[in-house]
């Protein structure tokens, strides 16, 4: 598992945070009570991290769950993956898509009964977060393509979840989640800047804690916790950051879904240059992002 640096809040704010690992740890506590994975998703991650598994020791968990292994073959025979033929079993996607794209798809399915709530402050509604969160991982999907990095379900994937974060405020911490947003939205102040006062912590450190506590590799803890700024992270380990964190740009110059958090408008020049990508392949991204996400949002949506 790679090392990382621990989660900074922003700017000098650190000092202020006493208390802060069992603050977070507490509200993590709270939504496992309300929110957490489907036993099945968890024993799935489980046997893909575990190297003596095999395609059919994951057929077997996930033959035990109808609703999933239907939900898992709707997306291997969408739009979304154009794949030739008819897949009709799940044990013909996984010899196809292999052990790793068959769990991050089990996982995409759950994650979307999670974002729940609806509209509970003027600026904020769930089911925008989860528009957003969609075209987020479609733009990431994306990005990785147009790099050369292959991994198109685990970028998607890092979109995905890359806000999970805020569902932990939302759901474990209402009313001061709703005054954080509410007081960034009338003040133009970054948002994990008025969370760190409100709340103690911002959204990227619940997000990173809750996905240890779901025992995501650490790329998927990186994403929740660093994808506003991704350069905090050791340069071999910033990769997935930093294609979630271009793709926040790309959907907030779109407007798609809720966008709050999303600092400034330009994308860092460091962070382009790393990724080794143009504007005109942003440019060219955005001009598929549409298209796009109508195929994902066939795929995923419907759960919120």
């Amino acid at each position: 598992m790679t090392t990382t640096p621990d989660t900074a809040a922003p700017d000098a704010a650190t000092d202020a945070a006493v208390d802060q690992p069992e603050l977070i740890q507490s509200a993590i506590r709270e939504i496992s009570h309300i929110a957490t994975l489907p036993e099945v998703t968890l024993k799935i991650i489980q046997l893909v991290e575990d190297p003596d598994s095999t395609a059919q020791d994951l057929n077997k968990v996930i033959s035990n769950d109808p609703a999933l292994g239907a939900r898992i073959l709707k997306v291997v025979n969408s739009a979304f993956y154009g794949l030739p033929g008819q897949i009709g079993s799940i044990n013909r996607a996984i010899v196809l898509l292999g052990l790793n794209a068959v769990k991050n798809i089990a996982i995409a399915a759950s994650l979307a009964k999670l974002f729940r709530g609806g509209k509970i402050s003027p600026n904020f509604d769930a089911r925008e977060l989860w528009t957003h969160s969609i075209a987020s991982a479609t733009a990431t999907r994306l990005l990785a393509n147009k790099a050369g990095l292959g991994l198109p379900d685990e970028a998607f994937l890092s979109g995905l979840i890359h806000d999970i974060g805020i569902m932990v405020e939302m759901q474990a911490r209402r009313n001061e989640f709703v005054d954080a947003v509410e007081a960034a939205s009338q003040t133009g102040r970054p948002l994990r800047e008025v969370e760190f006062e409100k709340l103690g912590a911002t959204h990227e450190q619940f997000g990173m804690e809750l996905c240890k506590l779901w025992k995501f590799p650490a790329s998927f803890q990186n994403v929740a916790g660093y994808h506003h700024r991704p350069l905090d992270l050791p340069e071999g380990s910033r990769t997935l950051a930093s294609l979630v964190y271009v793709a926040d740009h790309l959907t907030k110059q779109l407007e798609l879904g809720y966008t709050g958090d999303v600092e400034g408008s330009e994308i860092d020049d460091k962070v382009r240059e790393g990724l080794k990508l143009q504007q005109k392949d942003f440019d060219e991204i955005v001009a598929q992002l549409p298209q796009a996400i109508e195929e994902a949002q066939a795929v995923f949506a419907g759960a919120v």
